[in-house]
């Protein structure tokens, strides 16, 4: 590359712009969260008409492999779309992962029961689930570049704990459709019909979004990075990312190993649990698991703006510790109380430890990679990490229940975090030594 190449002068957005593309970016955060965690929420209704053989346990087994298969294809589209994300730039990455998730929610919306159309019907539903996959892959690479480089120096933390801020409204926007329908409807018509709402909704909110994303600016560090690439610099590619910068990428999926394990189970598996060990009917099940998520949610931005202060790596550590002293006495508890109040407090336990990881995960990943690998870097070594634990966390509490060692589960849980808290002391302290030059 020439060294007589002109210098690349940006003007640093203003407060306005700032918001509202954050605003933008985290609102089709939200609808694509909303429609991978619907499947979770209605699990319980739908998986007799895909799967209609076997016990519950069983048929929850089915409906959760098809789960984490969707995991599957998130390296996939973590790779794809996180080295398009950092060619052609993270709004283009953004417009194209929303546009796959609306596809796989109408189709799982429209898709036959087993009684009508047999072995097809799985099909259908393994297809959309993998599609959505792709989508949720990519997404969250994009998603966490992008607030991040618009967030500005100073307030990374805070605004970057809004991708998990409407993660878990996407989660808890699905939980809310499932009470109102469970209010509305019979639980027979939920069973028959009514569990293809929510998927209806979300491919129309996905709608709504690709337009909006349409209109979102590029960030100064993607405009950069798109810039050096057309004057011989170097570009995104899996291969550069692990020949590279193979330290940064071991790091991300390390550090997100022992979070991802604990978040899907405190989240996505809780209400399973609820239902299928503490012996809580469906529709308790669900007000006790939402209410906890809503108050989960609303303390992501006060760990994030901490962040901005103390640092990102005490929080981390904070959130290791406290993972491996309490996630096995808070599941033993929860899974003998009958009290919905004592349920609560102890989900909302869980939830609180993790928020050291949710909060700050997406800042700390995007601070590791320069510009033009960044999305990828972020994406596809979450995503590997994502896919093996946190995709299988519903599969393997439930096989373990199954085999009679439900306990077991727990113990695991407890290993990974263990893993992910050595990660956190070893590695440096990502807000002092960012790699991220916007201002």
């Amino acid at each position: 590359m020439s060294n007589s190449s002109p210098q690349i002068v940006h003007t640093p957005f203003d407060r306005k712009t700032r918001f509202k593309s954050i605003l933008g970016g985290s609102a089709g955060n939200l609808v694509e969260w909303y429609d991978w965690y619907v499947y979770a929420a209605f699990t319980l209704y739908f998986a007799p008409v895909f799967f209609p053989e076997g016990n519950e346990t069983v048929k929850l087994l089915q409906a959760a492999a098809v789960f984490a298969l969707g995991f599957l294809m998130r390296p996939i589209g973590a790779w794809i779309m996180g080295i398009y994300a950092d060619r052609k730039g993270r709004k283009a990455g953004l417009t194209l992962s929303v546009s796959l998730m609306c596809v796989g929610s109408l189709m799982i919306a429209c898709a036959p029961t087993y009684d009508a159309a047999g072995m097809l019907a799985p099909a259908i539903l393994l297809f959309a689930r993998l599609l959505q996959g792709l989508s949720v892959g990519g997404e969250y690479g994009s998603s966490a570049t992008y607030l991040t480089e618009m967030a500005g120096k100073n307030h990374r933390g805070f605004f970057s704990s809004f991708q998990y801020v409407t993660l878990i409204s996407g989660q808890l926007i699905a939980l809310c459709v499932l009470i109102i329908l469970q209010h509305t409807l019979s639980e027979d018509a939920l069973h028959a019909w009514g569990w293809r709402i929510p998927f209806l909704i979300g491919a129309m909110l996905a709608i709504v979004v690709f337009w909006i994303r349409r209109g979102l600016v590029e960030t100064q560090s993607s405009k950069e990075a798109q810039e050096q690439a057309k004057q011989g610099g170097p570009k995104s590619g899996a291969i550069e990312l692990f020949t590279k910068h193979p330290k940064a990428a071991f790091t991300v999926i390390m550090l997100t190993a022992g979070g991802t394990l604990a978040f899907n189970t405190f989240t996505t598996y809780l209400q399973k649990y609820l239902v299928n060990t503490s012996g809580f009917d469906k529709s308790t099940a669900t007000e006790i698991t939402t209410a906890a998520i809503f108050i989960f949610m609303l303390i992501q931005p006060a760990v994030g703006a901490l962040s901005d202060k103390i640092g990102r790596k005490p929080i981390m550590i904070a959130f290791g510790i406290c993972g491996v002293l309490f996630t096995v006495p808070i599941f033993n508890r929860l899974g003998t109380t009958t009290d919905a109040t004592t349920a609560f407090w102890l989900c909302m336990s869980g939830m609180v430890i993790v928020t050291g990881y949710t909060a700050i995960n997406a800042v700390v990943k995007a601070e590791l990679f320069p510009p033009h690998i960044r999305a990828l870097g972020v994406a596809l070594p979450y995503a590997i990490a994502n896919t093996i634990f946190g995709g299988t966390a519903e599969l393997i509490a439930l096989s373990f229940k199954n085999a009679g060692h439900e306990s077991y589960f727990f113990y695991y849980i407890t290993f990974m975090i263990g893993l992910s808290l050595i990660t956190y002391v070893f590695m440096k302290d990502t807000k002092k030594h960012s790699l991220i030059t916007d201002h």
